[in-house]
């Protein structure tokens, strides 16, 4: 049974390597394989992982039917920078291969653009990937317009996306 929960760091090792196949498992029409490699060439730390994700709002989707190590299989991520200089940036939204095209990235979305509401936040921004972009598109997202992240000498490509969450009181 699939359920989104707020981060716990027992996730960590988890969220680590969910990130990694996900990268890994992209098309290389879509990303080469070189690419891919700079982006995630191995884990990353659980500790690199839960600095990153406790500094953040973040949600998993967890499948209560499948455990990893006793603790409920994690099968996606999505965290939202809540700091004022980044406040609204959705840094992270990845979801394990055997689990994609199943709706849990829109889930997560959807719960993360709620909290958001409620919490005041007037923009999401995200830099989207050629993959993600669709998805953002049809919950509202404009592209603003092409971003570039050098990653381990490589650039990978991606679009700068945003969306109001506040209405101006002009309207």
């Amino acid at each position: 049974m699939l359920k989104i929960i707020p981060y716990h760091k027992h996730y960590a090792a988890q969220v680590s390597q969910l990130f990694h196949l996900a990268i890994n498992a992209i098309d290389e029409d879509v990303y080469p394989k070189i690419e891919q490699q700079a982006w995630s060439y191995s884990p990353r730390s659980s500790y690199h992982w839960h600095k990153r994700l406790t500094r953040s709002k973040t949600w998993l989707m967890i499948d209560s039917a499948q455990h990893l190590d006793g603790v409920p299989l994690c099968c996606g991520v999505i965290n939202l920078e809540t700091h004022y200089h980044s406040r609204g940036y959705i840094d992270s939204l990845y979801v394990h291969p055997n689990f994609q095209h199943q709706g849990i990235a829109a889930a997560l979305l959807t719960e993360l653009e709620v909290w958001a509401i409620a919490a005041n936040i007037e923009t999401l921004s995200v830099d989207a990937s050629k993959l993600s972009k669709p998805l953002f598109l049809a919950h509202g997202f404009k592209q603003l317009h092409r971003s570039y992240q050098d990653k381990r000498g490589q650039i990978i490509m991606g679009f700068l996306m945003s969306k109001p969450l506040i209405a101006s009181e002009d309207n």
